[in-house]
This record gives structure tokens, C-alpha cells and sequence, in this order.
């Protein structure tokens, strides 16, 4: 989790901004809609990350929205699906902890071994976002 020095509505309406994905998102290419009302319960979209030299696509599907305390999606990619739960919470009129709970299921051979190989990893990029997202929130104002 990370605590934002903003207001719980101004996180939440910097959160809830596809334009804004790109500001914290590093290596997000490209956010596209793929069916569903934009935003909402059910939606699908595709998004593109360069990370390294690879492309990495996957699906977001929207399972949960009750803004202003909870935005919840399964992220899929090539043999990894992750559910990830995100809580907004307001800690007083100025600051706000936003916890974000994720697990990573390998459907794959490959993808197996490597969650095995390196379990750390996929949660230290969860952190990652969480602390990029921080920094940008603060800095917009």
C-alpha cells in the first residue's frame, strides 16, 4: 500500500482517467476498449506495455467498481492471470492509503517455473505501479 497526501476524491478521479494511465504506467504503449460500457463492471480492454525489449499484451476485465473506495480487475496475459483488488481509503481530509491486493495464477508450464524461479518479482512490479501512481498523484495536485 502506499499513503497519498491528496484527498480521497482527487486520488480517485486521478486513478479513474484513462489519459492519465500513461503518466504512471511505465512502458504502457497503448490502452484500448474491446467491448463493455468504458469504465465499468465487464469491460474489456487491451493494453500494450513495452517492457525491456519485449511487447507484452494483455486483457483487463473490470469485476468490481464502487468508487470511491473500490476498483477491482483480472489483468491476463500468455499464462499468467492476475486478480488484483484496489482499495481507496480516506485516512483524513488530505491524505489517503491506497491498497492494492494482487495475486498472480500461472496457467502455463512456463509461466509456472517462473513464479516458482522468481516469486518476488511480479509483486515488486504491484509495488512499483503503487509508488509511480503516489508520485504522480502528489505532483498533479
Amino acid at each position: 500500500h502506499v499513503i497519498i497526501n491528496k484527498p480521497l476524491n482527487r486520488v480517485v478521479e486521478l486513478f479513474d482517467s484513462v489519459d492519465n494511465l500513461y503518466k504512471w504506467m511505465e512502458g504502457l504503449q497503448s490502452f484500448e476498449h474491446i467491448s463493455g460500457e468504458p469504465g465499468q463492471v465487464g469491460a474489456k480492454s487491451k493494453l500494450k506495455f513495452v517492457m525491456g525489449k519485449r511487447t507484452v499484451e494483455m486483457t483487463e476485465t473490470i469485476t468490481k467498481r464502487n468508487l470511491p473506495h473500490e476498483f477491482h480487475g483480472v489483468y491476463e496475459t500468455n499464462g499468467i492471470s492476475n486478480p488484483q483488488q484496489n482499495f481507496f481509503t480516506a485516512i483524513n481530509d488530505t491524505t489517503t492509503k491506497f491498497e492494492s491486493v494482487s495475486e498472480f495464477k500461472f496457467t502455463s508450464f512456463g509461466m509456472k517455473l517462473m513464479g516458482w524461479l522468481m516469486p518476488g518479482a511480479f509483486k515488486k512490479q504491484s509495488q512499483k505501479y503503487l509508488d509511480a501512481f503516489k508520485a504522480f498523484a502528489e505532483k498533479e495536485g
